[in-house]
């Protein structure tokens, strides 16, 4: 999920001269080169990585995601709920280490809430997300124990609050509400606007109506309201502007029915820097617009400060992970383009194709570290014009098959969006830290990628 940065457009020339890159903060702290070149990750060679557990390969940087963890805590401090969005990466390790780091989760599916039980996150810390949440979803989050419950929908509060009666369950609820604030970030992942499928709008009056009926329905604990702009944001304006809304939501709220509602979660949305020409928000600005507007907005209220929470997801996974591939075909079209094909594409990284989202990749393990650069465009090697990992990148002029490739800030959105497209088994991860390696996710195999197909008997066909 992220906003586009469009590509270069146009023909390119095969040989034409490129500056050199400059090594940026897109890779994690441990990474390290020789000259242009990817050497290690973590302390661990790329070309160790490859051999080991192949390619494509995410790489998960351990000292980068716990890193960014504890920057949030420290930013935030401890009256603040960091709420780890699960969508970004969802897999046990992950959240056993999050969990282990004191964040709260954020889940919106059974499939998630399951991979929390399994990685044992503490079930009073995890708040349970999405827009068409299933009978079978909310009686899953009443067996567990989950802490909270962000409402999406009317029929969503009715059907809640007979779960509780069925199951003699009170659920804390948060109400998602929609301020009407447009993000500036792609439109498919900016949720803050009235046009959105997700939450109650303000501007509409249905916020209010939503707040009426969960103080009314039985088994239903009104606590707070939610809401979430969206994705990849670099501007604090947005975030000013819907705390804004939303305190004076809780202070109408106070004032019609005498109910002081004590939490406030402003989502997500923090944005990262996947090129040296992302701009960003730097994380200690966030924390200081946002109790900057909290602290402003309830004492202009008169109300008390709710508990704040926020539900950093890339910013947090982003930046920890790279992926390896290795490259196959590589193609000059005469006097338009260089392509050079990987084994991998939007199977594993669906973001470029969807968003146009940009990377950053440079060569990586042994080879010349003073050849030549030359735009070479690397694409995927799935059936889809539109199968490209990275448009133009200066990337060595003898670069070859069977040379490794990298491409920073793959942690978040990469592993989460996966598919099988044209059957290719899904790459495995490991977490790498201090010259260590431990597998996260197997590499699929071919009999995986059809274990769940049904054979047709004679009488069938």
């Amino acid at each position: 999920m992220g906003a586009p940065r469009p590509g270069p457009a146009g023909p390119r020339g095969g040989h034409r001269a490129v500056r050199r890159p400059v090594v940026t903060a897109v890779f994690p702290a441990s990474a390290t080169f020789s000259g242009p070149r990817l050497v290690a990750v973590g302390g661990v060679p790329v070309t160790e990585l490859a051999a080991r557990f192949g390619t494509p390969l995410y790489v998960l940087d351990r000292a980068e995601l716990v890193g960014r963890m504890r920057a949030y805590r420290r930013a935030f401090g401890d009256e603040v709920a960091v709420t780890y969005a699960a969508k970004a990466l969802c897999v046990t390790g992950v959240l056993q280490l999050a969990a282990a780091e004191g964040l709260h989760l954020d889940v919106a599916s059974a499939g998630e809430l399951h991979t929390a039980a399994r990685a044992a996150f503490p079930m009073e810390r995890v708040l349970f997300h999405g827009n068409n949440k299933s009978d079978d979803e909310l009686e899953m989050a009443a067996r567990l124990g989950v802490g909270r419950i962000a409402v999406d929908s009317f029929t969503e509060l009715a059907r809640l609050s007979a779960v509780g009666q069925r199951r003699g369950h009170t659920f804390p609820v948060l109400l998602r509400v929609t301020p009407g604030v447009l993000a500036e970030t792609h439109a498919f992942v900016a949720t803050g606007q009235d046009d959105v499928k997700f939450g109650f709008t303000l501007r509409a009056g249905l916020a209010h109506e939503a707040a009426a009926r969960a103080l009314t329905l039985p088994c239903l604990e009104l606590i707070g309201a939610h809401c979430h702009l969206g994705s990849q944001i670099s501007a604090e304006g947005g975030f000013s502007a819907a705390v804004a809304l939303l305190v004076g939501f809780l202070a109408d709220i106070r004032d019609r029915y005498g109910v002081v509602l004590d939490e406030l979660n402003v989502g997500g949305g923090l944005g990262i820097a996947y090129t040296d020409d992302d701009v960003t928000l730097p994380l200690d600005r966030y924390a200081a617009t946002l109790y900057g507007a909290v602290r402003r907005e309830t004492a202009r209220r008169r109300l008390p400060e709710p508990r704040l929470a926020v539900e950093p997801g890339r910013s947090i996974a982003g930046p920890a992970g790279v992926t390896l591939y290795t490259v196959g075909t590589v193609k000059e079209v005469p006097g338009v383009r260089v392509y050079a094909s990987v084994d991998g594409g939007m199977s594993d990284n669906l973001r470029p194709a969807l968003y146009g989202a940009r990377y950053t990749v440079v060569a990586a393990g042994p080879g010349s570290t003073t050849a030549a650069l030359r735009p070479v465009t690397v694409a995927g090697k799935h059936c889809e014009t539109g199968d490209i990992l990275v448009r133009d990148a200066p990337l060595p002029a003898d670069l070859a098959e069977g040379g490794l490739l990298a491409v920073a800030a793959t942690g978040a959105y990469g592993h989460a969006m996966a598919s099988n497209y044209n059957r290719l088994p899904r790459p495995a991860m490991v977490l790498v830290d201090g010259g260590r390696v431990a597998e996260l996710v197997h590499r699929e195999t071919l009999d995986h990628v059809v274990a769940r197909d049904v054979v047709l008997n004679d009488e069938q066909i």
